[in-house]
């Protein structure tokens, strides 16, 4: 009976680690491997292998083309006149160890950089 037992456990603790040794990334998306909470490398789509317990991978990056429609923008043009615009944005991400590492929030960021362009563009214009 004790043999048993033993095996049962033996065969959960194989099932476990390969269950976390072999990932699968889906199409359109990436995965970020951390080694020990440090980068190690991107894994693309398709079956991949890290090393159980020390590599975690980080929640999956969607590559794919995304909307997002922001709140009307109060710009001021060149001749002091007040216009709200309403942006809708349309980005992909091509670096997702960028878009993880390099910023907090890659969506708040774009919304700030797109604002901050579109005063500068409509700034210039008069009306």
């Amino acid at each position: 009976m004790v043999p048993l037992i033993v095996l049962l456990i033996v065969a959960a603790l194989v099932v476990l680690v390969l269950a976390r040794t072999v990932r699968i990334v889906p199409q359109a998306n990436a995965g970020l491997v951390e080694r020990l909470g440090r980068y190690q490398r991107t894994l693309s789509p398709g079956v991949a292998l890290v090393i159980p317990f020390i590599d975690r991978l980080r929640p999956l990056i969607d590559l794919r083309e995304q909307v997002v429609s922001f709140d009307p923008q109060p710009v001021i043009t060149e001749d002091n006149l007040v216009v709200s615009i309403d942006t809708v944005l349309y980005f992909q991400i091509t670096d997702p160890k960028s878009a993880t590492y390099e910023v907090q929030n890659y969506i708040q960021a774009i919304e700030q950089l797109t604002v901050t362009t579109l005063r500068n563009v409509i700034g210039g214009m008069e009306l």
